[in-house]
């Protein structure tokens, strides 16, 4: 396969949407040799749904597909029991395998939103971690001190505050090191969370007789309620959110996040990205700017037909105090249709929205602290954007 080392394609490989590059220099000149390079990505299925936030290294993932490189695709169906405490300021929980099994289902699929899935290379690392001996551990573990690893931040502040900070966590970087040692990365991406796990297979690859990988991190973007977007928080917009859904979570967030997201989470050329930056700052109403974005992103994941169609039922829906012509039924559980439907992130966010008064009559705005006992079909508002029929 030819590869592209097109200079100005290069270049914005190189900066848009990245936060920094260990090694620059190195990925440049690997980029401009036209030799074909393996970029790796790895995510966790700790939720059966990706967001676009973890699409930000997907899309540059594909930038590099888009160059004729290799890219590897991972799904982290092993590291994902041990859990990785990159953004955490709590000791995170071991998954049970068969949550695990039921939310990596559909990531390939996911993925393949973004990526030509017929030229990635797609895998499970439980494929090489799980056939580890305690041996080979030990001896992927001697390249690696623990005054490493607890002088992360996040790591001493639990330490110095004296929570527990259990042993199994020490692995996880040392797993995704290995991960690049099995694929053989010339690039690992990732999110500036993950800068130590990153360095993990740069300093491993060497014992394996391996050249160290360059790494490529992008930014972490805030959510709808403007905290750093976590499946955790149910603050995500999520790929396979139904147009509307997806249409009306761009219209929530806040103005600040608009330039932003046109420059890592949609491949708007950046000429236009800085008219509209210049637009922003000159007093372009920011509601605008908004629902192009919003047009944008459900176009990528939807097509256009429906990004039209989102964005007339937000018009009718919000900014003419409306409900929608059809709105979803659910009978029953209602909290689990709601999950199964993917209206709410999980049982926890239902339960903040209910505590917040986000849980309302959508014809008398009656607020509720729990689902009501209905004797007729009745609407209900789910916070700012969502409507669900609730049936008897």
């Amino acid at each position: 396969m030819k590869i592209d080392t097109d200079p100005i394609k290069i270049n914005e490989l190189l900066t848009r949407g990245v936060a920094e590059i260990i090694h620059e220099e190195s990925l440049r000149k690997k980029l401009e040799s036209g030799k074909q390079l393996r970029i790796k990505l790895g995510i966790d299925p700790t939720s059966p749904n990706i967001h676009i936030g973890r699409a930000i290294p997907l899309l540059k993932l594909r930038d590099f597909q888009e160059l004729g490189h290799q890219v590897v695709f991972i799904v982290g169906d092993f590291t994902s029991v041990i859990g990785d405490t990159s953004d955490k300021d709590s000791e995170r929980p071991m998954l049970d395998r068969d949550v695990i099994e039921a939310n990596k289902k559909t990531y390939f699929a996911q993925v393949g939103k973004i990526l030509d899935l017929e030229k990635a290379e797609l895998r499970y690392n439980s494929e090489w971690l799980e056939e580890l001996t305690y041996r080979e551990i030990g001896e992927h573990a001697d390249v690696f001190s623990v005054a490493d690893f607890i002088a992360r931040d996040n790591i001493k502040r639990r330490l110095d505050s004296g929570k527990r900070v259990s042993l199994r966590e020490v692995l996880y970087p040392l797993m995704q090191g290995y991960d690049s040692v099995a694929v053989e990365a010339d690039v690992e991406i990732g999110g500036t969370d993950q800068r130590f796990n990153l360095l993990a297979g740069r300093t491993l690859q060497p014992r394996f007789d391996q050249k160290p990988q360059d790494i490529l991190m992008s930014p972490l973007i805030n959510g709808t309620d403007g905290r750093k977007m976590s499946s955790s928080w149910g603050n995500t917009i999520n790929l396979v959110a139904e147009p509307e859904d997806m249409y009306g979570s761009v219209m929530s967030m806040a103005d600040a996040e608009i330039v932003g997201y046109f420059t890592t989470c949609t491949r708007v050329p950046l000429s236009e990205v800085k008219e509209i930056e210049e637009a922003m700052q000159s007093g372009t109403n920011p509601r605008d700017l908004k629902m192009r974005l919003a047009r944008e992103i459900v176009t990528m994941y939807h097509g256009e037909k429906e990004a039209k169609e989102a964005e007339q039922a937000f018009v009718e829906t919000f900014q003419k105090g409306g409900v929608p012509e059809e709105v979803e039924e659910i009978s029953g559980d209602y909290t689990a249709a709601l999950l199964e439907k993917n209206m709410v992130a999980s049982k926890t966010e239902l339960r903040r929205l209910f505590e917040a008064g986000g849980v309302r009559n959508a014809e008398t705005g009656e607020k509720y602290d729990e689902f009501p006992t209905v004797t007729e079909p009745t609407v209900l508002k789910i916070g700012k954007r969502r409507f669900v029929k609730l049936l008897p």
